[in-house]
């Protein structure tokens, strides 16, 4: 413990005299009386633990004209172009997103929200990247079931949920469910336990949605397609029946519709009118794999803002400008 207090006492030394005295690393270390590579990793702990935020103010219109086009196009709240070469590839691009979109999400919560996540490889990764922000009567309640996830390293969706819960010191409200039943029926009626409907009803109380998209294109990437919580006989049928993707399980056709496909009578996901009435559906998502789940998503109206690496986004303007 008292190991930790002196290393934040030196970090904000450290920051305070880097940050606000502009004092060279050099001279920091010798107020300080340790070395230089101390002082450049104490630096570094200070920003990862959220002692210090960096800001850049582009003085240039406040968004890209990519940005601006895309946002006018989809009628979207906010968009978010990542800048990422082309040639860095698309692990470096989803890096690069998760980055972005961890920073975002930090500036959009206050004390007092309920933040709705849906798991996923993408969502992970926000959550590999997020500053601490210590925030009044927060909670973060899971979209989507979900049990142990070994496309995700062992993960399981409830860490998630905890790792986001823990970085607002806020509340955390686990969706104890499989991301698909076997039968409808165990879906009804597991939605009638009191325990169940208190999470629903959390749900419907969210301030934002966080989330990504699943799309049949991408299906060597995403979470549940790589998972076995579908059969081969499930796949054929959601081909037939014109499916897309997916938002936090719940299958999606090319128009954005989702009420009328049975394999949704057995995903443990929420209600997706829910992201029409929250006040921020926050979808990040990477690579042209995403595109047909991304395209459904924005024909639903089933987000708010979006934050997107931009060769992706470039390919997406390319799709309805064609159009």
């Amino acid at each position: 413990m008292e190991q930790n207090q002196d290393q934040l006492v030196k970090a904000l030394q450290a920051a305070q005299m880097y940050y606000y005295q502009d004092l060279p690393m050099k001279k920091i270390a010798v107020e300080l009386g340790v070395s230089h590579s101390t002082v450049s990793r104490l630096l570094a702990w200070a920003r990862s633990n959220g002692l210090v935020e960096i800001r850049i103010h582009d003085l240039r219109s406040r968004s890209s004209p990519l940005e601006e086009l895309i946002k006018l196009h989809f009628r979207l709240r906010e968009v978010r172009v990542v800048p990422v070469s082309e040639l860095a590839g698309e692990e470096m691009w989803q890096e690069r997103v998760a980055r972005a979109a961890a920073a975002y999400l930090n500036q959009l919560m206050e004390p007092n929200m309920i933040l709705g996540v849906a798991w996923g490889n993408t969502v992970n990764q926000i959550a590999a990247h997020l500053t601490p922000k210590a925030l009044l009567d927060a909670h973060v309640v899971q979209l989507n079931g979900g049990g142990s996830i070994p496309t995700l390293g062992n993960y399981s969706s409830g860490d998630i949920i905890t790792q986001f819960a823990n970085n607002f010191d806020a509340q955390a409200h686990l969706l104890p469910a499989p991301a698909f039943f076997e039968f409808a029926e165990t879906r009804q009626a597991m939605w009638r336990e009191r325990s169940v409907r208190r999470i629903l009803e959390m749900q419907e109380q969210a301030d934002i949605f966080l989330f990504s998209v699943g799309s049949f294109a991408d299906n060597s990437s995403s979470a549940v397609y790589r998972s076995d919580y579908l059969s081969e006989k499930d796949y054929a049928e959601m081909r037939q029946q014109g499916v897309v993707g997916d938002i936090a399980n719940v299958m999606l056709r090319a128009d954005g519709n989702f009420s009328d496909l049975p394999i949704n009578e057995r995903a443990c996901g929420p209600d997706l009118a829910l992201f029409h009435q929250v006040d921020r559906a926050v979808c990040v998502l990477s690579g042209p794999q995403k595109l047909s789940g991304l395209r459904a998503a924005l024909a639903g109206g089933y987000l708010t803002d979006l934050i997107i690496d931009e060769p992706t986004a470039r390919k997406l303007v390319q799709l309805f400008s064609a159009a």
